[in-house]
Formats: C-alpha cells, structure tokens, sequence
C-alpha cells in the first residue's frame, strides 16, 4: 500500500510539472511576443490565480512587491507574480478592456500584431515539442529502427505492439498498444520474424506470450489464426522493433526538428479524422484521454525512464498547440477568427457580443472536460 502511495505521488506531481511547464511556456509565447510589440500586459503569471505575491515597477521605476490579490495602484508595468494554484501560468493583456486611444494597449494594435501574439503560444508549444525531443535524441529516445538511416545509435532493441486489431485474438487476450512481447512458449523473441514464423507453426494451438507492460511481465495466452488480409499466422497485432535512439549534437536537433513537423502532422490528420467522424455521424473512431487518462499515461511514461517521459511530454505539447490552434471560441484559434471577421468588415466586432460568445464557448469546453474526464473515471474502474 506504502508503494502503490508512492507511485501515486510521484504520478501527480509529475503530471502537475509537466502541464505547468506546457501551459506556462504557451503563456511565455503571448508574454513574449506582446512586449515586441510594446505592450504592458497588466500581470504575468506562474501559476493560476489567488495571488500569492508578485513585484512590479511603481510609477518611479522602483521594484515593488504587492502580497495578495488587490492591485497596487502605483504600478507602472506589468505585474510578475507567484500564483496559489500550480498549473501553468498567465498572462493578462486586458484584451476586453477600452482602454480608448491608448497606442500600448491590445486592442489598438495593428491587426497583424494582435494575430501574432495570439499565435505565438501555439508556435512556443511547437518549439518546446522541438526541444523535448532534440533533447531525447542526445540521451536516446524510443522509436523504431527501420529505416533509421546513417549517423544513428540504436541500444534496447525489442518488439513492440503498435495497434491491436478489433474482434481479434489479441483483443480477447488483452493485448495493448505499447506491450513488449517478450516470449511465445518460452523462446525469447529478437526479432518481428521470429514472431512470424512461430504464428505460423502454432495456428489453431494455443500460445503462451510473455508480455511486458510499463514495469510489469504477465503471461497471456492467445491462438494463431490464418489472418485473412495475409494468408499467414497471427493475433491481430501490428508490431515493430523499437529501440533507444541517440544522434550527435546537430544531427539530434536535426532530427527533433523533423520529427516534430512529422509528429505535428499526423495529429492534426488524427483530429481531422475525429471531427470528420462526429460530423458525417460515424462517432468517435479514436480513443479520446481527459485529466485522468492523461495523469495515468504520464504516470506510465514516468515508470518506463525518463526519455519516455520526454517524449510524452513533447506528444502532449503539440497536442496543446493544435487544440489551441482550432477555431472554437475561447481558443487562441477562435480569437484570430475575430481579427479576421475585423479586417474583413473594416471594424471590430463589439465587445460585448465577442465577449459572450467566447464565454459560451468556455462553458462548453469546460462540459466537455468534464464528460471526457467522467468517461476517464468510468474506464479507471472497469
């Protein structure tokens, strides 16, 4: 029980560093980017709101601290404070406020302005995601070697299951995406033929697969059958050898460079396809992960080694950039739409009716974390 607390542990706090360092970098980008352009944006954040202290520049250009939540009423420049609630960060550009003529406030900035410090928290998530994996790519990252090319450094080679096929025997058996098959009848597996050819001598008879998952080995026993599409031996898995992968210096930033636009495309491919799905009424044809699930693969990734957690983590910050990057009210996305309706029409749309429809678009994203972390919930107990 002792343990099974401590893994607990660990898993939270290192679910809460991970998205408080994707958020706060995200917030980073419009911090950023907004002072470029001249602006004061009224606080910078780590953290989210109460307050717990900050400083500032009073009206004499001395640095301040202000504890607690009120504003201090001397303050010349933007406010960087230390926030109760550790997930992320903030920035406050006063974007719903009429601040009239003033030339340093959001809203009368050029449009192209105002575009690019709203985009700049997407391409800060796509950068950090670049980071992450150059990073991985210089102390070894897992991937799978075919096709590696010149130059790579491949250690821990295994077999890995990368899909598992609906109504199959893996299926039944309790394959999942990311076990490790070890064994079949105790002869050890090196290599994705290996497993062919004794699917192939073992159809119709049953078969003792060792699997590894996260830190655990389990047996789970499975019976080959002609797979249709191959006219060979299987249970209905798609599997590759995988390995720990490591570049020199510029040839890993190289490389967590492309494998980031890759990376980046094939999940914008995923979402099209998940809302191309909900539109034409063939329902949600991926799994889709709240909090809960997200916390439970981080804690998964935490147990394998820390070059998963890397790349778990750069997976989760182009997530975030893409989702942001979507046109729904209440994302950045949503936000560039209005500037885009403003330049159109010659005039920005009123605030008051901006204001409402990105507070409808808030609620609803909100019930939809709630109905997908309830889903979560209902999964973790099955």
């Amino acid at each position: 029980m002792h343990v099974l607390t401590e893994i607990m542990f660990i898993t939270i706090i290192t679910f809460i560093l991970v998205l408080s360092l994707l958020v706060f970098v995200h917030e980073l980008g419009h911090f950023w980017v907004a002072r470029k352009f001249g602006l004061k944006p009224k606080e910078f954040g780590f953290g989210f709101p109460p307050r717990a202290f900050g400083y500032y520049k009073n009206t004499e250009g001395k640095w301040k601290k202000v504890i607690g939540t009120k504003d201090p009423e001397d303050a010349s420049d933007t406010i960087y404070s230390i926030n109760w609630l550790p997930l992320g960060g903030f920035v406050n550009l006063e974007e719903d406020e009429d601040k009239g003529d003033d030339p340093n406030h959001f809203s009368n900035k050029p449009i192209y302005q105002r575009t690019l410090i709203l985009i700049a928290g997407v391409s800060m998530n796509i950068i950090l995601a670049a980071v992450l994996i150059s990073v991985g790519y210089m102390i070894g990252l897992p991937q799978t070697i075919s096709d590696l090319g010149t130059g790579a450094k491949v250690s821990d080679v295994k077999v890995q299951v990368l899909d598992v096929a609906k109504d199959s025997p893996a299926e039944a058996g309790g394959v999942e995406a990311g076990d490790v098959i070890l064994s079949l009848n105790g002869i050890e597996i090196d290599c994705n033929q290996t497993i062919q050819d004794l699917s192939d001598q073992n159809v119709d008879n049953e078969v003792v697969y060792k699997i590894k998952r996260a830190d655990k080995e389990i047996d789970l026993r499975m019976t080959p059958q002609i797979i249709e599409e191959t006219g060979r031996g299987g249970i209905g898995v798609s599997i590759a050898e995988t390995g720990i992968v490591r570049y020199s210096f510029f040839r890993a930033i190289w490389e967590g460079v492309r494998t980031t636009l890759i990376m980046t495309w094939i999940i914008i491919i995923a979402f099209y396809e998940l809302i191309k799905g909900l539109v034409i009424g063939n329902g949600v044809s991926i799994e889709v992960g709240g909090p809960v699930r997200i916390a439970q693969i981080t804690g998964d990734a935490v147990r394998m080694g820390f070059s998963y957690l890397i790349n778990f983590s750069a997976l989760l910050s182009i997530n975030l950039a893409i989702i942001n990057a979507f046109p729904f009210p209440a994302l950045d996305g949503g936000r560039v739409v209005f500037l885009l309706v403003e330049k159109i029409q010659g005039h920005p749309v009123s605030k008051r009716i901006e204001t409402a429809i990105h507070s409808i678009g808030f609620a609803l994203l909100m019930v939809l974390i709630v109905l997908v972390t309830y889903q979560d919930i209902a999964r973790f107990w099955q």
